[in-house]
């Protein structure tokens, strides 16, 4: 038994010193460290990392900096309460689906009087006369050869705000806005009527989306009002007609 403890002992302490030895040969090959280096990189990390006072937006807070806040609503109007379950990337998203919304809609407005009252002007699609009437019937009235250059165009224009505005959609940011990306903000400018003031630039981007929003209620309200009485908005307007819904 005195000769199982002494090999036994023998054999734990030529353990330890090898593995003294490997572990100082590990260290002998490690390289030196260098204090300058680390001290540079804790110093910025530190400065880079915020201060714990900081707190980051909420998104009612965020919304309340945004162009659009307009009498007789001196408070945000949100009657479907859609803040409160909705983050700050989606607010943007939000306000990017508005501004297109309200360009589209106005454009829409234009063209329901315009293409009405100019429906024979020569420079319009319609050589052959077969486009007339109401508005709302334009759409089955207009032939081959024009549908396929405006979805062309629509191409064109949504490929350019992709491109402008929207990250790349990879593994968590999908359907996400470029975070220095101004909604709305296309750099479509040609008559130069984008003010340099900070104040002046978000009073017009108020204006814009109030005319806007109007244009989305108007071009419902001519869709509507030409389907019930079979007249455009202009005809009915001079008509006396009164549209209830």
């Amino acid at each position: 038994n005195f000769h199982f403890y002494d090999k036994t002992l023998v054999t734990m302490a030529l353990s330890m010193v090898a593995s003294s030895t490997f572990t100082a040969g590990l260290k002998g090959l490690q390289r030196p460290v260098n204090v300058k280096s680390q001290a540079r990189r804790a110093l910025t990390v530190r400065a880079a990392t915020p201060e714990a006072s900081e707190k980051p937006m909420d998104t009612l807070t965020y919304v309340k900096t945004l162009p659009g806040i307009t009498a007789p609503f001196e408070d945000v109007f949100d009657p479907a309460n859609f803040i409160a379950q909705a983050s700050i990337a989606d607010m943007r998203r939000y306000r990017e689906a508005e501004l297109t919304h309200g360009r589209v809609s106005m454009l829409a407005a234009l063209g329901f009087v315009i293409g009405e009252q100019l429906e024979d002007f020569p420079l319009f699609y319609n050589f052959d006369g077969r486009v007339s009437g109401p508005a709302i019937n334009h759409f089955q009235q207009v032939g081959q050869g024009f549908w396929e250059p405006l979805v062309l165009a629509i191409g064109i224009c949504e490929s350019y705000r992709v491109a402008c505005g929207w990250a790349t959609p990879t593994k968590g940011r999908l359907n996400t806005l470029l975070p220095e990306y101004v909604m709305g903000d296309l750099g479509f400018d040609p008559l130069g009527l984008k003010p340099d003031d900070a104040e002046e630039f978000k009073a017009m981007q108020t204006k814009e989306l109030n005319n806007g929003r109007l244009a989305m209620f108007g071009s419902i309200g001519m869709l509507v009002g030409s389907y019930i009485t079979g007249k455009g908005p202009i005809e009915v307007m001079y008509s006396g007609d009164v549209v209830v819904f």
